[in-house]
């Protein structure tokens, strides 16, 4: 890095005096103060998606005699040709359908959000999702019946959608290129952590104060990093206590002026679906890890809400190291000289490859062997997802990553809808989660190949 700075005109100058000559300027650290930022949003995102998903048997339970949602049963039974015999089977095409709400408004919001934000800015666009989500979290507290939570779910992933190009649009623009893979992997990691805190910490709540004050404790959290973030962020050349060196940093490798870019622009080029397609097949896998993984354990392992959190909490620790590694990888590649396509897809190469033991799990007897392999197929899915998510920052200017991000936030809520009525269906039927896992061990290789067909150097889209 010491290169940066050198040169830098004005900006340089400035913060080069009182310096002895030659001496490299200091670059300074407030991007990573704003990818902190970033890094608890994500975490209370999950936070607030994974509640349901842990207290899924409890509300199972309490539910047993709600009927809101038979209709659901029927028609899937007609649509199937065949009748749910699996133990809990009812259940599983239930959970299936509130899963299925959540994902559908999760496709019309991330592709909503991800334009949204293009044209309001990170700052507003990030405020405005989190109230969204926050309020429908927090009602999930005051429904009556299964259908309730379906329309909840709905809202809460309206809300949620907005995460992730809110989050990708704050690191273009705060973080050059070379350090934009290792500032999505920081700030995705805290999706683990969410994944963490949530199995460990909602048992208790739920334990000594029930399960309707476990989403209003988890939801009150989001108010508090509203009330920061909408008093502190601001656009590096607006920040005032950014430096010189840093904001020279940060533009180093940005081009001065951007021209906007239509949706047809966009869509039409085979970039956007590089990395769409592989949003669509990766993103339903940490889906059905999300969701049905407490599920899992329940029925595999027979553990109750007491007892599931520290395994789950372990897979997501696990996971945690593996999205900032994957980040620091690539990173380090590029640094090294490695151009950005090798050093992206020899990463993704090297995450797919560990995915694949997650294919045998059904067959593992012991716990924690079992929990062992899922953490490194989340760790293997987070270290592909931290470079996944640099490619709208590597191949089009920053008008257009809120926009590219969203499209393909889209496809991947999409497989995720499709994702959750396939896992709901295989439940109900087999009883099992064989067929779920092997999809999970196979898919990611299939995705590198989609994406190294459609760019096949990593190129800028060529943009007219």
């Amino acid at each position: 890095m010491s290169n940066i700075g050198g040169g830098q005109g004005t900006a340089s100058a400035k913060s080069t005096a009182g310096m002895p000559t030659g001496a490299a300027p200091r670059i300074g650290w407030h991007r990573w103060v704003i990818c902190a930022f970033l890094f608890f949003a994500t975490a209370l995102n999950y936070v607030d998606r994974q509640t349901l998903s842990v207290l899924q048997n409890t509300i199972a339970e309490f539910f047993k005699n709600d009927r809101s949602l038979d209709w659901v049963i029927q028609y899937s039974q007609i649509f199937y040709h065949s009748t749910f015999k699996a133990n809990n089977g009812d259940w599983a095409i239930k959970y299936s359908f509130i899963i299925f709400c959540f994902q559908t408004a999760y496709a019309i919001g991330y592709v909503s959000f991800g334009a949204l934000i293009d044209k309001l800015g990170a700052k507003l666009g990030y405020s405005i999702a989190v109230v969204i989500w926050t309020c429908a979290h927090i009602a999930c507290a005051m429904v009556t019946s299964l259908v309730g939570f379906s329309y909840m779910l709905f809202v809460l992933g309206l809300g949620q959608s907005g995460n992730f190009p809110a989050a990708l649009k704050a690191v273009a623009e705060w973080f050059p290129q070379r350090e934009r893979a290792l500032a999505n992997g920081v700030f995705n990691a805290g999706s683990n952590i969410g994944a963490i805190f949530t199995p460990l910490v909602v048992p208790i709540i739920t334990l000594y104060f029930g399960w309707r004050m476990a989403f209003v404790a988890t939801g009150s959290l989001s108010v508090i990093w509203l009330i920061f973030w909408v008093w502190l962020y601001r656009r590096p050349k607006d920040h005032p206590k950014l430096q010189p060196a840093e904001l020279a940093y940060i533009e180093s490798d940005q081009p001065p002026k951007e021209k906007k870019l239509t949706w047809l622009q966009v869509m039409s080029k085979k970039e956007t679906w590089a990395f769409s397609i592989g949003k669509f097949l990766t993103d339903p896998i940490w889906w059905f890890y999300l969701f049905w993984l407490p599920g899992f354990l329940h029925e595999q392992y027979k553990l109750d809400l007491s007892h599931f959190g520290p395994p789950v909490a372990v897979i997501y620790i696990i996971s945690d190291l593996g999205s900032i590694a994957g980040g620091w990888m690539s990173s380090t590649l590029i640094k090294r000289g490695q151009s950005v396509n090798a050093a992206r897809k020899f990463t993704m190469l090297l995450c797919a490859l560990c995915v694949m033991p997650v294919m045998f799990t059904m067959h593992i007897a012991n716990l924690w062997l079992a929990v062992a392999v899922i953490g490194l197929a989340t760790a293997a899915h987070q270290a592909f997802s931290a470079n996944l998510y640099t490619l709208p920052s590597d191949l089009f200017p920053r008008a257009a990553v809120g926009s590219v991000s969203g499209i393909g936030g889209t496809a991947g809520a999409i497989g995720g809808m499709l994702m959750a009525i396939f896992i709901g269906f295989v439940r109900a039927v087999t009883g099992t989660y064989t067929i779920v896992f092997i999809v999970a061990g196979t898919i990611y290789l299939v995705a590198l190949v989609f994406i190294h067909w459609l760019s096949p150097r990593l190129a800028p889209a060529k943009l007219i």
